[in-house]
């Protein structure tokens, strides 16, 4: 593997998913070798298992994979943004780590934001199929439906971790704890398109979920307040002309 500048990275936050670091990173591979020059980035999050001897022992045998840990797990949020910071990639690409996001779709998801040639800011996956329990199911309907009724963001999903973006659009959000669940609001927010891609569930590798329970169902009143504030105090970016002498 080229440890070549990349032109895209994959951020995978994860907290104890030994067995399924592995697996995830060799069809991260088959979806991505050859297409880009490409880095991945795990960003273990204070797991207590052997995630990081796992990935300890793949970093030697591929020298695009790069890990970053976390003293202590402070969320998946703050792991995507300390994925995200640490990228030498213009693009990122992310997806979670415990196998349901299926990295064959990591190509349609990059594609749409090189593309979109500046006016994409986010290419979102979206889940048909889902593998979850009938009641995760439901929790992310109602969290999903009131999100939209008060953001209206046009986005029937945004818990799928499936997600690509130019590296200096996600750097200008303001951050928070659950600033993943909101970035179709706050993209649109500054203006950029979101370009949407289907993507087929599947259950997960092995283990249980080690984040988002709570969230599934309540999304945080709080952050959503935050977020409609911010969306009805943007003001028009300004139009910015340098004069010259």
């Amino acid at each position: 593997m080229s440890s070549s500048q990349p032109s895209v990275s994959i951020v995978v936050p994860v907290r104890n998913e030994a067995d399924n670091i592995a697996p995830l990173i060799a069809e991260i591979g088959a979806a991505l070798d050859g297409r880009w020059a490409y880095e991945i980035i795990y960003v273990n999050d204070g797991s207590t298992d052997a995630t990081g001897e796992r990935l300890a022992g793949i970093m030697r045998q591929r020298d695009n994979l790069r890990q970053l840990r976390h003293a202590r797990s402070t969320g998946q949020s703050a792991a995507v943004r300390s994925g995200v910071r640490a990228a030498r990639g213009t693009i990122v690409a992310t997806l979670d780590g415990d196998g349901q996001n299926n990295p064959a779709f990591l190509p349609d998801l990059i594609a749409a934001v090189e593309q979109g040639a500046g006016r994409v800011g986010l290419a979102a996956g979206q889940r048909v199929g889902r593998k979850d329990t009938g009641f995760k199911k439901f929790q992310s309907r109602v969290a999903n439906g009131i999100r939209n009724a008060i953001l209206k963001d046009g986005t029937r999903d945004t818990g799928c971790g499936l997600k690509a973006f130019p590296r200096e659009v996600f750097l200008t959000m303001p951050y928070f704890d659950g600033l993943h669940r909101f970035l179709p609001a706050l993209v649109r927010r500054e203006g950029y398109e979101i370009a949407y891609v289907d993507v087929i569930d599947r259950p997960r590798h092995s283990g249980v979920s080690n984040y988002g329970f709570f969230d599934r169902l309540w999304i945080g009143i709080m952050d959503l307040a935050g977020v409609w504030w911010l969306i009805r105090r943007k003001k028009p970016t300004p139009d910015v002309t340098e004069v010259k002498a």
